[in-house]
Protein backbone atom coordinates (compact mmCIF):
# COMPACT_ATOMS: atom_id res chain seq x y z
CA UNK A 1 0.00 0.00 0.00
CA UNK A 2 2.83 2.39 0.79
CA UNK A 3 4.62 1.76 -2.50
CA UNK A 4 1.68 2.91 -4.73
CA UNK A 5 1.24 6.02 -2.60
CA UNK A 6 4.95 6.85 -2.87
CA UNK A 7 4.85 6.24 -6.62
CA UNK A 8 1.84 8.53 -6.98
CA UNK A 9 3.51 11.24 -4.87
CA UNK A 10 6.68 11.00 -6.94
CA UNK A 11 4.69 11.25 -10.17
CA UNK A 12 2.88 14.35 -8.90
CA UNK A 13 6.15 15.96 -7.81
CA UNK A 14 7.79 15.24 -11.16
CA UNK A 15 4.75 16.60 -12.99
CA UNK A 16 4.92 19.81 -10.97
CA UNK A 17 8.64 20.13 -11.72
CA UNK A 18 8.01 19.61 -15.42
CA UNK A 19 5.32 22.30 -15.43
CA UNK A 20 7.64 24.73 -13.64
CA UNK A 21 10.46 23.93 -16.06
CA UNK A 22 8.14 24.64 -19.00
CA UNK A 23 7.14 27.97 -17.47
CA UNK A 24 10.77 28.87 -16.77
CA UNK A 25 11.74 27.86 -20.29
CA UNK A 26 9.00 30.05 -21.78
CA UNK A 27 10.08 32.94 -19.57
CA UNK A 28 13.71 32.47 -20.61
CA UNK A 29 12.69 32.25 -24.26
CA UNK A 30 10.66 35.47 -23.92
CA UNK A 31 13.64 37.15 -22.23
CA UNK A 32 15.80 36.16 -25.19
CA UNK A 33 13.13 37.57 -27.51
CA UNK A 34 13.08 40.84 -25.59
CA UNK A 35 16.85 41.13 -26.00
CA UNK A 36 16.52 40.50 -29.74
CA UNK A 37 13.73 43.08 -30.03
CA UNK A 38 15.70 45.70 -28.12
CA UNK A 39 18.86 45.10 -30.15
CA UNK A 40 17.35 44.68 -33.62
CA UNK A 41 13.97 46.39 -33.67
CA UNK A 42 13.77 49.20 -31.09
CA UNK A 43 15.22 51.86 -33.39
CA UNK A 44 11.91 51.85 -35.28
CA UNK A 45 9.35 49.92 -33.19
CA UNK A 46 8.06 50.37 -29.66
CA UNK A 47 9.13 46.96 -28.39
CA UNK A 48 7.81 47.20 -24.83
CA UNK A 49 4.43 47.21 -23.15
CA UNK A 50 3.90 50.96 -23.60
CA UNK A 51 5.10 53.91 -25.65
CA UNK A 52 4.92 54.88 -29.29
CA UNK A 53 7.20 53.64 -32.04
CA UNK A 54 10.06 56.00 -32.93
CA UNK A 55 9.01 55.60 -36.58
CA UNK A 56 5.28 56.32 -36.98
CA UNK A 57 4.78 53.70 -39.70
CA UNK A 58 6.30 50.94 -37.54
CA UNK A 59 3.65 49.12 -35.49
CA UNK A 60 4.10 48.72 -31.76
CA UNK A 61 5.12 45.21 -30.77
CA UNK A 62 2.39 44.99 -28.11
CA UNK A 63 -0.24 45.04 -30.89
CA UNK A 64 1.44 42.92 -33.56
CA UNK A 65 -0.35 39.66 -32.79
CA UNK A 66 -3.70 41.40 -33.13
CA UNK A 67 -2.69 42.15 -36.73
CA UNK A 68 -0.71 39.01 -37.64
CA UNK A 69 -1.02 35.35 -36.77
CA UNK A 70 1.97 34.28 -34.69
CA UNK A 71 2.73 31.21 -36.83
CA UNK A 72 2.67 33.23 -40.06
CA UNK A 73 4.78 36.00 -38.56
CA UNK A 74 7.31 33.44 -37.34
CA UNK A 75 7.60 31.93 -40.82
CA UNK A 76 8.04 35.38 -42.34
CA UNK A 77 10.74 36.30 -39.82
CA UNK A 78 12.68 33.19 -40.81
CA UNK A 79 12.13 33.79 -44.54
CA UNK A 80 12.95 37.52 -44.35
CA UNK A 81 9.79 39.56 -43.86
CA UNK A 82 8.53 41.76 -46.68
CA UNK A 83 6.38 44.71 -45.60
CA UNK A 84 5.00 47.82 -47.23
CA UNK A 85 7.00 50.30 -45.15
CA UNK A 86 10.78 50.70 -45.37
CA UNK A 87 12.49 48.12 -43.22
CA UNK A 88 16.02 46.73 -43.27
CA UNK A 89 16.52 43.30 -44.79
CA UNK A 90 16.97 40.55 -42.23
CA UNK A 91 16.36 36.91 -41.53
CA UNK A 92 16.03 35.27 -38.15
CA UNK A 93 17.17 31.75 -37.44
CA UNK A 94 14.35 29.51 -36.14
CA UNK A 95 15.51 29.87 -32.52
CA UNK A 96 15.55 33.66 -32.75
CA UNK A 97 12.12 33.70 -34.37
CA UNK A 98 10.75 31.41 -31.61
CA UNK A 99 12.20 33.71 -28.98
CA UNK A 100 10.79 36.85 -30.58
CA UNK A 101 7.32 35.29 -30.92
CA UNK A 102 7.44 34.17 -27.27
CA UNK A 103 8.28 37.74 -26.29
CA UNK A 104 5.50 39.17 -28.45
CA UNK A 105 3.00 36.80 -26.83
CA UNK A 106 4.16 37.94 -23.39
CA UNK A 107 3.51 41.65 -24.04
CA UNK A 108 0.33 41.71 -26.11
CA UNK A 109 -2.09 44.41 -24.98
CA UNK A 110 -5.55 43.30 -23.99
CA UNK A 111 -8.15 44.04 -26.64
CA UNK A 112 -10.02 47.23 -25.88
Amino acid sequence: MVRPILAAAAALALGACAAQTGEVSQAALADDGRAIAEAQCAACHAVGEYGESPVAAAPTFRTLLARYRADVLEEELIAGIQVSHPMPEFQFNPQGADALIAYLRSIQAAEQ
